[in-house]
This record gives structure tokens, sequence and C-alpha cells, in this order.
């Protein structure tokens, strides 16, 4: 009985002569054509081969990766480059926490008030067959009918004291017919006008209405450029709003708002309706009353550019309005201009300084004291002259019926002028 032939995969590898006949080459059992299946077997054995790579070498890949210091040579762990920066500046204690100014508007807001104004004004109403010359001929103007109408304006103010004192500005209170106050704890009282001082733009108006919270007076002469303030008041009537900001600049002048001009100017959002309203550091304290900003149309909204009245003038304004209903001051009786390095020049004034007297009016005590025309006022009780601006706020601090000393230059030459200086003139109000 003959053996069971071998399966093909059955493989024999003898490594040593079968017998003397026989090649030393693999054998298939008893298939007689072995070349046939090689290349199968050597498939088989390419395929286990590169699968046992393939997969040595995502394990390598993914070491090296992720530990690759667990490699020979390998290099250590990735790691966060730390970049050195300057340390930070310490808060100073007085500055108190920086991250927020909740304290100080918690401070200052019962203090701000919305003030709502209204008055009457007489409109035309002009039929339009009065535009028929026959009708004009048989009737005239008769047809014409005039009608009295409401207009309302609002601002903001400043209670400063507990008398029930509001500080504002002349122009949103001038001309109004009824005044009505709003407090930030929603009473309202009507307001009367103590007295308007439209040269700095500031009016007093008082309350009658128990526990009113004043705001405290800062000492605006102590401000700096870069100083961080807040913008009290009532932008567009959508209610008390706080702003905040920093001082641009300090002593603006020669804008042609006020006559007399010392504005401190913020990035602080001010906006219509804010006029009147307080401008306060951060403390809670106030140094200036906000009045007017920088805008590319009338009414505009701001654009970073406001200007407040500091609050040592406010204050000198207050005292006085609420004592005499007016403001009284200084005045000499002259006229100025700038004095420019062209005009310097042409004085022979090696160092440009003052302003130039460009006219000294009639019996008036600049005339009685020996002032003339082409003068350059250089100092005012030795206080120096910068400009003309500041010569007029120096005259408007001296009380009238006083004796003060002016130092000028004349033909290249230093004098002192002794002048008794006047009241100065009521100026016409705005229309």
């Amino acid at each position: 009985m003959r053996n069971a032939p071998r399966m093909p995969h059955e493989l024999s590898f003898p490594f040593f002569p079968y017998s003397g006949r026989r090649a030393l080459w693999p054998t298939l059992g008893n298939n007689p054509y072995p070349s046939r299946h090689i290349p199968s077997m050597l498939r088989k054995f390419w395929l286990f081969f590169a699968q046992a790579v393939t997969v040595c070498l995502a394990l390598l890949f993914v070491v090296n990766t992720l530990r690759p210091d667990l490699l020979p040579g390998g290099r250590p762990a990735a790691s966060v480059a730390k970049i050195a920066t300057p340390a930070a500046a310490p808060v100073a204690p007085a500055a108190g926490k920086l991250a927020s100014f909740s304290e100080a508007a918690k401070r200052a807001m019962p203090a701000v008030v919305n003030i709502y104004t209204s008055k009457e004004v007489k409109a035309q109403q002009r039929p339009p067959f009065m535009d028929d010359p026959v009708f004009r001929y048989f009737f005239g103007g008769e047809g014409e009918q005039s009608q009295s109408q409401k207009s309302n304006n609002l601002g903001s103010g400043v209670i400063v004291s507990e008398q029930g004192y509001i500080l504002t500005n002349a122009h949103v209170v001038e001309a109004a017919d009824e005044i009505e106050v709003a407090l930030a704890d929603n009473r309202r009282a009507k307001a009367k006008v103590i007295g308007t001082d439209p040269e700095t733009d500031l009016a007093v108006i008082k309350i009658d209405l128990p526990k009113l919270p004043a705001i405290a007076f800062g000492q605006s002469e102590q401000a700096q450029v870069g100083d961080m303030v807040l913008a009290i008041g009532n932008p567009f009537g959508v209610g008390q709003t706080v702003t905040f900001g920093i001082v641009s600049a300090l002593a603006r002048s020669h804008l042609g708002i006020n006559t007399f001009e010392n504005f401190i100017q913020t990035d602080a959002a001010i906006n219509p309706g804010n006029s009147g309203g307080a401008l306060v550091d951060i403390n809670g304290n106030m140094i200036g009353i906000n009045t007017a900003i920088y805008s590319r149309t009338p009414g505009g909204a701001s654009l970073g550019i406001g200007f407040a009245i500091p609050a040592t003038t406010a204050k000198m304004v207050l005292d006085q309005l609420v004592a005499t209903g007016s403001v009284t001051r200084g005045w000499i009786g002259v006229a100025v201009q700038e004095l420019t390095p062209e005009l310097a020049e042409s004085l022979k004034i090696a160092d440009p300084r003052g302003t130039l007297i460009t006219e000294v009016f009639g019996d008036t005590p600049a005339a009685l004291g020996g002032m003339k025309p082409g003068d350059v006022l250089i100092a005012v009780d030795g206080k120096p002259v910068a400009d003309s601006a500041g010569m007029l706020t120096l005259i408007s601090a001296i009380a009238p019926g006083s004796s003060a000393t002016l130092r000028v230059i004349r033909a290249q030459k230093e004098l002192d002028l002794k002048v008794t200086v006047g009241k100065r003139p009521k100026v016409a109000k705005k229309k």
C-alpha cells in the first residue's frame, strides 16, 4: 500500500544528503515539481517581514515623539521657554485698587443730577394761501398767526452743598422758564436760578429737599496729565452714566468757547447731556465741571476731546454767585495781542514773553496808570504773564478798587506801573 502524498504546504528541509542522487535543496514531500512552490513561500516570508518592520518603525516614531528621553542619545523632553520681562511696578497704597473705580463712582454719583428745562418759543404760522399776491392785496398779513411752543432741553448738574445749591453750565439753564432736577435716588424737585456767569459758562441753581448728598471738591490745580478721571452725567437723556479716561492736557485756552478759559482736557466720553456734570478723580472728588466737546457736527457725539472747567474756578464762581448773585472781576481797560516771535523781533525784545498792549481805552485804570499802546505786559503783582489769556486771568482775580503793580517793557526797558483796578463791565448774554 502506497503512502498518501504530502500536501503542498507540508515542507521538508533536509540539511543532509538523503541519497547520493538527490541535490541539497528543499523538497516538498513527494512533489515532483518543487520549484513551483518556492515563490509562494518567499512572498509569505516577505509579507511577514514587511509587517514586522512597519510595526517597529511605528513604535519607534511614537516613542521618539512622546518620550525621546527613553531612547539612547535622544533629545530631552520639550519644555516651555520663559521670556524675561521687567517686573511690574508696585501699586502705590494711595492709588488703591486700580482694577475698579466702583468706590469713586459710588461716592460721586449720588451728587450728580439730571436737569430738565423748558421754555416757551413763539413760532409764526403762515397759511399756504398767504403767498397768493391777490389774497395779500385784499387782506394784507391778517392770516399770519403766532403760536407758542415748548422747547425742552436736558443737561447735568452737581450738588455742592446740603442746602441744595447745584453747579451746572450757564448754557443749560439760560432763558429757561421751568427747571426740574432729578436725583439719583429718583426724587424730583423744581429749581430756581441763583445766578449765572456767562463768561465762564457756569450757573448756580437751588432746590429744596432734605438730606441731599454733596460732592467733595478736589484739588484741580494738582491734576497732572495722565491722571485717571471719571465723567458723570446724563448723555442723550439715557440716564446717569459714568465714563472713564485720563487727563489729556491742562490749561487749555484760545478755544473760543468762553471769555475765561483754563480747561482740563480729557478723553473720557462726554456727550450732549453731560454738560454741567462732574469730572472726578479716582477718589471720587470733583476736579472739574464738564462743559464742551470737540465734534465734527453740532450736537454730535464725543470724539475723545472733552473740556471741563477746573474746580478752583467753579468754586470761586460758586461763592460769588451764592453771596451776590453775580461775579465781580478786575479790569484795567486794554486790548491785547499775542506777542509772536516776529513782533518781538520788530520791537527788539530778545526774550519773547508777555502780551502786547494794542490799545488803551480812555479814562480807564490802564490809561490813568500811564500804560501806552506798544507796551508789553510781562507781570502782574510779580506773577509772570504767559499770554493774553494768562493776563486776563490775573487781572480778573484782583478785587476792584485794589492797587496792582504792572511790569511792562517799553523801549527795551522794564517799567513798573501802579494801577487801581476797576470793575469789569457786564458782557451781553449770548443769544
